[in-house]
């Protein structure tokens, strides 16, 4: 049905995320109960050392053998902390995300940074989304630098320690800023009124007034925006969203009464269903390896993927609402809730565009390419 996850010894971080699995089920139900940033989920996963695996070695993460090993890792736990909690998981995600962002493109002195973070258990965000004018850097008199301006949809804002977020120079490309994103004070999330993802407390945060040094500025001008990582990246949200498909077919499957079972029809949609969200694995499987090794067709394979693991998810809600029933819908069902986080995560930005763009580039030439070059 659903691929089997990996538990050798070359995959410990696998083995840690199956292991508290249960428990970030047990907390995301709660959390979603009564939405609030998930701080004993996030401790969960810094007590099973996720927070820092896959970080760079300098900054105290694990050697693995080669990137492709790393993210065929990454993959699987962004998988199981998708299906234990989705709202988890896009924290989560964007954690992972600004670990890589270090390793691309911090100085000595900013691994280190990290390193002394990850040790205390920090966790980070990426904040891109804004409301107009954006983030500016603003220079004042004394050669000091301060931040102007506000993320919006920024998840996590109050609860995480630290967000990597992008701002704007006074000319050039924007540049990627380290900022503290614990500041309660800054962040409003009361218009983050939602039926899913309730625990990702995404709101806005004011980074008016910052003081930013050098050690603060991460890369150079323009480097987040560069392709094939940028749209690339979006290999990571589709693992954690596929995480959820898989675990709603885990629980259409449990939920199946044995008249349903015995009915061909019913069992006509179940086999739709993992036929959806086996071809989802498969596609962001690809996605993955071709982020591996920074494939010059990365961001077709992603703008691709995103729309099947869309479609993906949308079919498998419809056929377990059909197969299962009212209890789909019943509140403090788990089904539900699963149901009601992925409506809402797997509205990204542009999906028509995304999928136009995949389209072009396939009518260009077969991105595929050769097939003994999957994993």
């Amino acid at each position: 049905m659903t691929p089997s996850i990996a538990n050798s010894d070359t995959d410990a971080p696998v083995s840690r995320a199956a292991a508290v699995a249960s428990r970030l089920v047990e907390l995301g139900a709660r959390y979603d109960a009564a939405p609030v940033f998930p701080i004993e989920s996030m401790r969960c996963l810094a007590s099973a050392g996720l927070h820092r695996d896959f970080a760079s070695p300098a900054s105290g993460g694990i050697a693995f053998a080669d990137t492709s090993t790393k993210y065929r890792t990454l993959m699987d736990v962004l998988r199981i902390v998708g299906r234990a909690d989705l709202s988890l998981g896009r924290l989560y995600e964007g954690h992972v995300n600004a670990l890589a962002l270090f390793e691309w493109f911090a100085s000595p002195e900013q691994a280190a940074r990290l390193q002394r973070d990850l040790e205390a258990g920090a966790f980070y965000g990426v904040w891109a989304t804004e409301p107009l004018p954006g983030v500016r850097i603003e220079a004042r008199d004394g050669g000091e630098r301060v931040l102007k301006g506000s993320k919006s949809f920024a998840s996590g804002a109050g609860g995480l320690a630290w967000a990597i977020v992008t701002a704007q120079p006074a000319q050039g490309p924007r540049q990627l800023v380290i900022a503290p994103a614990d500041d309660a004070e800054r962040a409003d999330v009361s218009q983050w009124r939602v039926r899913g993802m309730r625990a990702t407390s995404s709101g806005l945060y004011d980074l008016t007034g910052l003081r930013i040094d050098d050690i603060d500025l991460l890369g150079l001008p323009g480097d987040y925006d560069r392709d094939p990582r940028f749209t690339t990246g979006a290999w990571r949200f589709v693992a954690v969203q596929l995480g959820g498909i898989e675990a709603l077919l885990i629980e259409t499957r449990l939920a199946m009464s044995e008249v349903a079972r015995g009915d061909p029809l019913q069992r006509a949609k179940f086999a739709e269903c993992v036929a959806a969200t086996r071809t989802a694995y498969l596609w962001v499987r690809e996605c993955a390896a071709r982020a591996a090794r920074d494939d010059a067709d990365g961001p077709a394979f992603a703008r691709m993927t995103r729309g099947i693991v869309e479609r993906a998810g949308l079919d498998v809600m419809e056929l377990a609402a059909r197969i299962v029933g009212t209890r789909s819908a019943m509140d403090g069902q788990r089904i539900d809730k699963i149901t009601r986080d992925l409506s809402l995560y797997l509205r990204q930005a542009g999906p028509d565009y995304a999928r136009d763009q995949a389209a072009l580039a396939w009518l260009d030439h077969d991105a595929w390419g050769d097939e003994d070059r999957l994993w």
